[in-house]
């Protein structure tokens, strides 16, 4: 039900869509029931027509013409829409044409979500945080198996694929914290590939990006080979990012998989403690968080990884 509570223009669009049809196929569902009430109630067999059997009949051309031609006008009136839309959400949101995007780069791995940073030269893990009313350019890419990016109370979801780049772009209309996951299964550890986008006011934004470079760990290529194995993690914050050795969008990237890992991955661990508050409810009252966001019930998985800097 998140989809149906927008909390930005692309998602407000694919809502408005998915509404648009919504009304057309209940259109149809109506129309077709009562019809067929209607012709069960009125041709059913009665006593006075036990041996009624009816003459052979061309057809009525005109009613044939009528129920070929409607659900090709309603095809029609769902086709021209759903195709605006989709090539409006390949563009930034309108409204915000003149906005300069800030750009992150999303790598998805078995069975975690990577963020990088390029422009603030920060990598963050299983967390993303973007300035509010201001378009972000999502460049997905996959470091393993094919993903699906989706934030629904943002928009609609993106595939991240290994040597090649899809885009998406984004805007958060207010600050608040969303929720988004992978869609797409690719193993047992799936269905805890979540992550936390948090829309702050520019100030904020600006303010975390100083606190990350005077306080998180730098990234090694070691660290980085290590993140990419299939494990379960807590959020991360790193400065640098690893677009610096490898981009695993291009072609020629190396490939990082571990089928040996598969079988038995080690600690599953949980990405989130706290209950979802993509309503923009406060943000004060996360549970489990010290006044840095710190997840106390998940140190053993952030110790020295720089896992207290989720923005919070």
């Amino acid at each position: 039900m998140i989809v149906f509570q927008p909390q930005g223009p692309v998602a407000r669009s694919i809502t408005e869509l998915i509404n648009w049809s919504l009304i057309w196929m209940g259109l149809v569902v109506v129309v077709v029931f009562a019809l067929f009430g209607y012709i069960v109630w009125k041709y059913r067999e009665k006593p006075e027509n036990m041996d009624y059997e009816p003459p052979e009949e061309h057809g009525n051309t005109l009613y044939e013409v009528i129920w070929t031609a409607i659900p090709i006008l309603i095809v029609i009136a769902l086709t021209i829409p759903t195709v605006k839309t989709l090539y409006a959400l390949e563009e930034v949101p309108e409204g915000y044409e003149e906005k300069e995007p800030i750009t992150i780069h999303v790598t998805s791995a078995d069975w975690k979500w990577i963020f990088s940073y390029p422009e603030q030269d920060i990598e963050t893990v299983n967390y993303v945080n973007i300035p509010a009313n201001t378009p972000v350019d999502f460049k997905l890419t996959s470091a393993s198996t094919m993903q699906s990016f989706w934030v629904p109370a943002l928009g609609g979801q993106k595939y991240s694929m290994g040597k090649m780049e899809t885009q998406m772009y984004l805007v958060a209309d207010n600050p608040g914290s969303y929720w988004g996951r992978n869609t797409n299964f690719n193993g047992k550890g799936y269905t805890e590939m979540e992550f936390e986008v948090l829309a702050q006011t520019q100030e904020d934004f600006d303010k975390w990006v100083k606190e990350v470079h005077e306080t998180a760990p730098e990234l090694t290529e070691d660290k980085y080979e290590e993140l990419l194995k299939p494990t379960h993690l807590g959020r991360m914050t790193f400065i640098g990012t690893h677009l610096d050795w490898v981009n695993h969008a291009d072609p020629n990237s190396k490939t990082y998989t571990h089928p040996e890992y598969y079988k038995n991955h080690g600690y599953r661990g949980r990405t989130f403690e706290e209950e979802d508050n993509y309503r923009n409810d406060d943000q004060s009252e996360d549970m489990n968080k010290d006044s840095h966001g710190h997840d106390d019930s998940d140190s053993d998985s952030n110790d020295g990884h720089g896992g207290d800097h989720n923005g919070h």
